[in-house]
């Protein structure tokens, strides 16, 4: 799914208020961790992860997107925001995105 510059603008912001669903640490993505991950994504769609200081947050972020079949919307710091559609939510819990 490909999202457009105004699509991400606006899970951005919408990432603004959430707290982080989990902290990755130095040990990185273990199996446990990824199905943690897939669960909250499972329930919000839109979730945002605490990453390891360093520079390979970058990577860690973009392997938890792709082993999630997530797509990484942004990295600041070290906080990357992830977002998955999940059919299966009400439309209520679902994230709109603009056209």
């Amino acid at each position: 799914m490909d999202l457009t510059g105004k699509q991400k603008r606006h899970l951005r912001g919408l990432g603004q208020s959430l707290a982080p669903a989990t902290i990755i640490g130095k040990a990185g993505l273990s199996d446990q961790v990824v199905q943690q991950l897939s669960d909250h994504l499972d329930r919000a769609e839109l979730i945002k992860i605490k990453l390891p200081a360093g520079p390979q947050r970058k990577s860690v972020a973009a392997e938890a997107a792709e082993r999630l079949g997530a797509i990484c919307i942004g990295i600041v710091g070290r906080t990357a925001l992830l977002f998955r559609v999940n059919e299966q939510l009400d439309s209520q819990r679902r994230v709109q995105l603009p056209r």
